[in-house]
């Protein structure tokens, strides 16, 4: 191992989120709320153009108060991709509901309408549906939303991976009656741990807040009528995120030139495919990810290994939550059936298990300098012997 670490996607300063914590520091606001969190919460709901937010501590947090809020429990089912990091669903279990995980679709790797379609059929009471735009690239929200709507049922965004990402003009975390962002450490702009939660519906946004903070009664001493939570974001935070967001832009502009470049590199080898886009949509390109044709003597292990050789940080994609030890008693559906159905010990040939099978994350740092991308680049075209 030799050179310098290169990085997945870590993350990018610049010098305004120094300002913004600096001011927090001089006047004493470091406590959980204070103008950074209004702030933040104000110049994000105004940048992607939906009525109210409240800042959080993480995407997870988000998800699970939307959950809460809209009254999500014990037996009910709630729809969630498979292919997707597990804080997708983890807050379904928290609140005791059960998760039915939903095949992607090869177009955009998300949730495919096909299966949602067929798992209303089984579940036809079903409460929720938590759409993922994964790595950036948007589901194919118009088929998503109308089937929503047509079932009654209410559609959450985790657009924790595509913030800055557009579907027909319009920012994806807007979709949905609640949307929810996350600003982690890899994430195209971040907080160092933070997330998001947004409305157009105000007293969703102002009962999110309540719950973040111990859902304390408007009394003069410590009075609870419900459970709480701690999952307030910090002042000092929220600088971070204030400084942040004036870069996203040019974040998306960088990370979609690092999958343009990737694009052009690999154009002559017909057994790379990278992750695809959504013709539909203007993608932030978060992470750029490759699969490898089926067949291939290359594996996708064989091109992390020689790229981790040179010290450069690579990542499986997503284990399917389907395929998650954790999650093996959960039904999962497919455009052909359900998983639930099959003999024991039968499985069902999935889009997303396939995906898994035969991709990888290839570094997407927007701070690779052109040596750094020229030597990513030149490791995986020796893998393929080219």
């Amino acid at each position: 191992m030799s050179g310098k670490r290169i990085y997945l996607s870590s993350p990018t300063m610049h010098g305004e989120e120094q300002a913004f914590v600096k001011e927090a520091f001089d006047t004493n606001w470091v406590a959980p709320l204070g103008p950074n969190v209004n702030q933040f919460e104000k110049e994000l709901a105004d940048h992607v153009g939906i009525g109210h937010a409240a800042a959080l501590s993480a995407g997870t947090a988000a998800i699970h108060l939307a959950l809460r809020i809209l009254g999500i429990g014990k037996g009910d089912v709630v729809f969630v991709p498979s292919l997707t990091f597990s804080a997708t669903c983890n807050p379904v279990v928290y609140e005791n509901a059960t998760p039915v995980f939903i095949d992607s679709e090869e177009d955009t790797w998300n949730m495919s309408p096909q299966a949602l379609e067929k798992a209303f059929e089984k579940y036809p009471h079903a409460k929720a549906v938590i759409v993922v735009h994964l790595y950036g690239t948007c589901a194919r929200l118009d088929e998503i939303t109308e089937i929503c709507k047509r079932h009654k049922v209410t559609l959450i965004e985790d657009a924790a991976e595509s913030l800055g990402s557009t579907y027909k003009g319009k920012y994806t975390g807007t979709f949905g009656k609640i949307g929810i962002y996350s600003f982690n450490g890899n994430k195209i702009i971040t907080t160092s741990g933070g997330g998001m939660l947004v409305s157009e519906d105000e007293e969703i946004t102002k009962k999110a807040t309540f719950l973040a903070t111990q859902a304390r009664d408007p009394a003069r001493h410590y009075q609870h009528s419900q459970i709480g939570y701690n999952y307030r974001m910090s002042n000092v935070t929220a600088g971070i995120g204030r400084g942040q967001l004036l870069h996203l832009e040019e974040h998306k502009k960088l990370k979609k030139a690092i999958y343009a470049g990737y694009r052009e590199a690999f154009q002559d080898i017909e057994e790379i495919r990278l992750n695809p886009l959504n013709p539909d949509g203007d993608d932030n390109c978060w992470l750029t990810c490759m699969t490898i044709r089926e067949g291939c003597e290359v594996t996708p292990d064989q091109v992390m290994d020689a790229l981790e050789a040179e010290n450069i940080e690579t990542r499986p994609i997503w284990k399917p939550m389907h395929l998650q030890p954790v999650f093996e008693q959960c039904d999962f559906v497919t455009g052909e059936g359900f998983w639930s159905d099959l003999p024991t010990g039968q499985t069902i040939k999935s889009v997303s298990g396939d995906i898994f099978a035969r991709g990888l994350c290839l570094p997407s740092d927007i701070k690779n300098t052109k040596e750094d991308m020229e030597k990513i680049i030149g490791i995986v075209r020796g893998v393929f012997g080219r």
